[in-house]
């Protein structure tokens, strides 16, 4: 039914962040006093490669990630990236409690031509259960999250041109979101890190940072 935008734990990823004007690279580690970075760089895009979210240049994309990665010298090829712009929905619906998660994907199949402006064959969705609702104890809240597949098939184009695989596709607004709730500008810099410009860069980093902490999730 989906494409993963809810899906948990995975192997160490690289949070490739892929924006109208560059592509973020970040690289986390973890330990017992918290998270570190290992890694991270920016890259300017092609102009017109990434319009309103949507990549209309896969090659000038993927060269750009390539040019990252080089700087970044690191031996990770899973990633997490993010899909944004008009071509992404979110909406909260309502369903009854005690559902599987089967049943759910079957309802939601048979209910998304409400929530979703596209035909359903061109479209990927994913769902996650945010708990009871607030009215009706018998109901659950569900977070509903759709996009073009074209868009989300794109960014998996331009990550494999640079040699990764897509491990996680998200959506921005959900990375942006796990990043507020981290305070990465006081993550411990790696060797390969001056800590002085990380403090600089960190605020530009957020949503990359957070496709990269879906490496701890």
């Amino acid at each position: 039914m989906g494409k993963g935008f809810f899906r948990r734990k995975v192997d160490s990823l690289l949070g490739v962040d892929i924006n109208d004007t560059a592509i973020r690279l970040v690289e986390l580690g973890r330990s017992s006093t918290g998270y570190s970075i290992q890694g991270y760089t920016t890259q300017a895009l092609p102009a017109h490669a990434v319009v309103d979210g949507a990549v209309l240049d896969i090659e000038g994309v993927g060269r750009a990630l390539q040019t990252a990665l080089s700087r970044l010298r690191t031996s990770a090829r899973g990633a997490a990236v993010a899909v944004a712009g008009p071509s992404v929905i979110t909406h909260v619906i309502e369903m009854d409690a005690g559902l599987t998660d089967d049943e759910m994907a079957w309802m939601i199949q048979m209910e998304a031509d409400q929530y979703i402006p596209y035909p359903l064959d061109d479209v990927a969705i994913d769902f996650q259960v945010q708990g009871p609702s607030a009215q009706e104890p018998a109901r659950v809240q569900v977070l509903l999250a759709a996009c073009l597949k074209e868009q989300v098939e794109a960014r998996e184009a331009v990550l494999a041109l640079a040699g990764l695989v897509a491990k996680v596709v998200d959506v921005e607004g959900f990375a942006l979101a796990r990043a507020c709730g981290q305070d990465f500008a006081s993550f411990t810099p790696g060797h390969r890190v001056d800590g002085a410009q990380w403090a600089v860069d960190a605020p530009g980093m957020g949503i990359a940072c957070g496709l990269a902490l879906r490496s701890f999730a």
